[in-house]
């Protein structure tokens, strides 16, 4: 009598969370973790969409002229996707995203001035709906130095334009953003030496990291226990 040959297959591998938001500032690589991870999990994913935004590129040219008009584009389309966010939690689908939706505000506050953010905040509660939060947030953290490095090995055209003191600024106010920020659990990942987009090695150490988080805040650097 033969015996059936043995089929193995690899076991399916489960997202540790249902939701995980990547987050950081751009040129940080979040986009393509996040595509990473998707894949690796099985999750839905849903980006965001700046290509979309008809203002940006004029925006990075002058930030002071477009900064209103840039920042009401990103907050209409934040809240379409926080409903299709919603949509795919609803259906029980695991979901990925680069993005949560509290850095709209952070953006305008970077960018506008007071009276433009007042405006800002009024148009913004009027479009914005609920949708659910993230079981995890992870936030990617560089330097300006390393994000320009980044920014410009990738080389597109509308990114170029970005001044130096933009960026600065805006890895501060990332960096205030996370500090204090306490509306899920979250993971703040040192991204100077850790490069899981060119690196199995450390897209599995990031992966463990992720998997055996416990707490509701920890950071994560590369060969160091914090």
């Amino acid at each position: 009598m033969s015996v059936p040959p043995l089929t193995v297959t690899a076991p399916q591998l489960r997202p540790p969370h249902r939701y995980i938001a990547i987050e950081g500032p751009i040129g940080v690589g979040k986009t393509t973790l996040a595509t990473l991870l998707a894949e690796r999990w099985s999750m839905r994913t849903l980006f965001e969409r700046p290509q979309d935004n008809p203002f940006l590129e004029r925006f990075y040219r002058d930030t002071t002229r477009h900064a209103l008009a840039t920042q009401l584009s990103f907050a209409l389309q934040r809240a379409s996707q926080t409903q299709e966010a919603a949509d795919i939690v609803t259906s029980g689908a695991a979901l990925m995203t680069d993005f949560v939706t509290q850095k709209s505000e952070l953006f305008a506050r970077l960018t506008l001035p007071d009276d433009e953010f007042q405006l800002y905040r009024e148009v913004a509660s009027r479009v914005r709906s609920s949708g659910p939060a993230p079981e995890l947030v992870v936030y990617l953290q560089a330097s300006p130095e390393v994000l320009f490095s980044r920014i410009q090995k990738r080389a597109l055209p509308m990114e170029l334009q970005i001044s130096d003191s933009y960026l600065r600024a805006l890895c501060d106010a990332y960096n205030e953003f996370f500090y204090h920020y306490d509306a899920t659990p979250l993971l703040t990942v040192n991204a100077e030496h850790l490069n899981p987009l060119a690196s199995d090695d450390d897209l599995a150490l990031l992966v463990e990291r992720i998997e055996s988080m416990r707490g509701r805040k920890e950071f994560f650097v590369k060969g160091v226990s914090v």
